[in-house]
Formats: structure tokens, C-alpha cells, sequence
């Protein structure tokens, strides 16, 4: 018998796991593939994600190797107009926003965890539930025939989460935009400046951001599934079609920074979210059974906050389960039911409200070149509404107690 079982060791599981040790709880990760996966790279992490960094204990592991952004630029392509964006980079401010490795921050939240938390190469094939004693207790079965009880189970295992679908959540959409992301390599240094560059043409959006002296992150959000989408992602091809096709009006720097990129970063992948009113109406728990992470709430990347809402969650689940645990150390299962409530009235209307602002967020900026398209976005979207979009970057999750 688990006291927690968390699906899934991607940043969602991994600091889920961090916030209920951290509370007294001993939690037991599946992870099904042989190690920690990294895909995408790298990551913004913006003033939310800090702060749930802060109370979980490992946000100074981070901040000594990723500074902090004071500002950045977004580029029309057609027009050359540029917008100016100024962060709050102070450290302490509240309006701190740096890049990071995905690998090193999973690594940085799996050195907190005990050994043997993680299980790896474990496929869950199904999930059942049965009561003892008045108590609803969880049933794992794996693919190589273990079977596992546990108290309580909450599904981390990302966009296609399998225990999404045990709890009757719809099934992620299209939106019809993809990205491909790398990361550009020079040995000898890049020399830029610590600055975000963004490049937004019709159904198109480009950028990069420095990671630190040597390494660049870079991305292009598209329409239309690029050229090598259909063979895998194929590395070569997917560099040509970005520079010979996709981002061919881009600035010559991008160009170069896509052409530096190390081929074992590429990646593909379409963009997916849940519609909001799915989140605020759907069974977000259930015989002590729940989600985080993009098992409750994927949506598209155009704010950055799919990995920042990860980190609340795991910082709201963990304060609400602590609640939950007896004088001698162990979770009350009777308790434990309404604590995973409390967790959801939480977090149902944030991630959806967050939902709905990333895709208008990305559908203002890259759909259409009309007239009242380019007015919605340059004037009333980078002036008023992006401002409004930003202060949500700045919740505050809380303390883990």
C-alpha cells in the first residue's frame, strides 16, 4: 500500500512528489519511460513559477545559472515596427522571468526526492478502485504485471493523460498551430545581448532567447504542419524548412541562430488544449483520484505557462494533502477526498481563465494581415490587453503550509 501514487515524472509529477515530502508525505512516481524526459528543451519560467519554486525549495539551484530578462522586443516582419517589452528583473521584485534548461530544472527536482521515488519503465495499463473499510482505495495494474494500491493517485502523465480519461475529461484539441523548438550551439560564445526577440508575421510567430553564454533557445510557431512533421520531426528537414521557407523574411540573426542549432534539441509538436468550459465543468477528481499538470489543463504555449501552472499546482496540491495527515504521519483516507476538492475549487477557474487567455493570446498574433487584425493585435493587443494577460504571471500560489 502507497500512501501517493503520482503517474507521470515530468515537471507537473516530479514537483508533486517535492511539495508532498516537503509536507511529510511519501509519494511513489511511475514514470514510463527509462529516464527523465526533456522534451521542448527549454522553458520560460515567469514570476508564478519563482514562487512555487520558492516554496518547494529549489528556485536558488536555478537562479544562479539563469539570469533574469529586463526586457525584450517583438518584430513585425512586414512592417519592421518594434514593441518594446520591459520585465521587472529586480531580484525579489515579483517580475522575474528567466529561461531555463528543461532537463536541469527535472534534474534539480528529482535530487530533492528520495531514492527509489521514481520507478522508471513503468506502463500503467489499467486504474480501478474499491473500497475498504469505508475508505476508497486505489488499484494499479502495469505492464509487467505489478499490481499497486494506493490512497490516492494523481495523474501527471501530460496531454494524453490516461487518467484524464478515467475521469471522463474531454479529449485535448487542435488548435491548428504547431512549433519547433531547438537549441543553437556556439562554442566560442554568442554574444548577445540577455534579451527576448520575438518575429510575428501572418499565422507566424519566431523568437529566441539566450540561455546563457553559449546556448540559445529558439522557436517558430506555424499554421500549417512543417515540411519533416509527417517523418517524425526529421531534424535536417525541419532546419531547412525554417530557414528556406517558414522564416525566410526573419532577420538574418535568426537565421544564423537556426542554423547553430544542435540536431539532438529539435523538436515538433502540435499545439493542444482543453476547452476552458471543459475544465471549469468537468470531474476533476474522483475516488480520491485526480490531475496536474497538462492532465488538467494543456493549453497553448503563447503565454508560457503551461510548466508555470505545473509548479502551483504541485505547491496547492501538497498544502491541501498535508492537511490531510494524522498524528502519526499517515494520510486519513476520509480526509484525503475532500483536501483533492479542495485543490480543484482552487485551480479549476485559473487554468481555465489561463487557457482561454494563451490561445486568444496566439490566435491576435498570428491570425490574419487585414486591416482590423493588425489594429486588434499592434494596438489593442501589445498596448492594453498583453499587459492584462502578463499580470497574471504574477499569482501567488502560496506556501506549502
Amino acid at each position: 500500500m502507497e500512501e501517493v501514487v503520482i503517474v507521470g515524472a515530468g515537471i507537473a509529477g516530479l514537483a508533486t512528489a517535492v511539495a508532498l515530502k516537503k509536507v511529510g508525505v511519501q509519494a511513489l512516481v511511475l514514470e514510463r519511460s527509462e529516464g527523465l524526459r526533456a522534451t521542448g528543451a527549454a522553458l520560460s519560467l515567469f514570476p508564478n513559477a519563482w514562487r512555487a519554486l520558492d516554496a518547494l525549495g529549489v528556485s536558488e539551484k536555478l537562479t544562479s545559472l539563469y539570469p533574469p530578462f529586463s526586457k525584450g522586443y517583438v518584430t513585425d516582419v512586414k512592417t519592421k515596427a518594434i514593441q518594446e517589452v520591459r520585465y521587472d528583473a529586480s531580484k525579489g521584485s515579483g517580475g522575474e522571468q528567466r529561461t531555463v534548461h528543461r532537463k536541469i530544472l527535472l534534474e534539480a527536482l528529482a535530487e530533492e526526492l528520495p531514492p527509489n521515488t521514481i520507478r522508471f519503465s513503468s506502463k500503467l495499463t489499467s486504474i480501478d478502485t474499491l473500497v475498504e473499510q469505508g475508505s476508497s482505495i486505489c488499484i494499479l495494474a502495469l505492464e509487467d504485471g505489478t499490481i499497486i494500491k494506493s490512497k490516492v493517485v494523481i495523474g501527471c502523465d501530460g496531454v494524453h493523460s490516461r487518467i484524464a480519461r478515467w475521469l471522463g475529461l474531454s479529449e485535448p484539441v487542435d488548435s491548428g498551430r504547431s512549433a519547433i523548438r531547438g537549441i543553437a550551439v556556439y562554442p566560442q560564445g554568442h554574444g548577445l545581448n540577455h534579451e527576448v526577440q520575438q518575429f510575428v508575421d501572418v499565422s507566424k510567430r519566431g523568437g529566441f532567447i539566450p540561455l546563457n553564454d553559449k546556448e540559445v533557445y529558439w522557436f517558430l510557431a506555424c499554421k500549417a504542419p512543417p515540411k519533416g512533421a509527417d517523418m517524425g520531426g526529421d531534424p535536417n528537414l525541419l532546419v531547412r524548412e525554417v530557414a528556406d521557407n517558414l522564416a525566410k523574411d526573419f532577420s538574418p540573426l535568426y537565421l544564423d541562430i537556426v542554423g547553430h542549432s544542435d540536431f539532438s534539441t529539435l523538436t515538433w509538436a502540435p499545439f493542444m488544449f482543453r476547452y476552458p468550459w471543459d475544465v471549469v465543468l468537468g470531474n476533476l477528481t474522483r475516488a480520491n483520484i485526480t490531475v496536474a499538470g497538462d492532465a488538467m489543463h494543456p493549453m497553448t504555449p503563447d503565454l508560457g505557462q503551461g510548466g508555470c501552472l505545473a509548479l502551483e499546482d504541485a505547491v496547492v496540491l501538497g498544502r491541501h494533502i498535508g492537511s490531510s495527515v494524522s498524528q502519526r504521519g499517515e494520510l486519513e483516507t476520509r480526509d484525503v477526498g475532500f483536501a483533492l476538492e479542495r485543490y480543484v475549487r482552487e485551480r479549476r477557474w485559473r487554468a481555465a481563465m489561463l487557457i482561454a487567455a494563451s490561445y486568444l493570446s496566439g490566435w491576435v498574433q498570428q491570425d490574419g494581415s487585414s486591416w482590423w487584425m493588425k489594429f486588434l493585435r499592434d494596438v489593442v493587443f501589445y498596448k492594453f490587453l498583453l499587459g492584462k494577460a502578463v499580470s497574471a504571471t504574477r499569482y501567488d500560489c502560496g506556501k506549502l503550509c
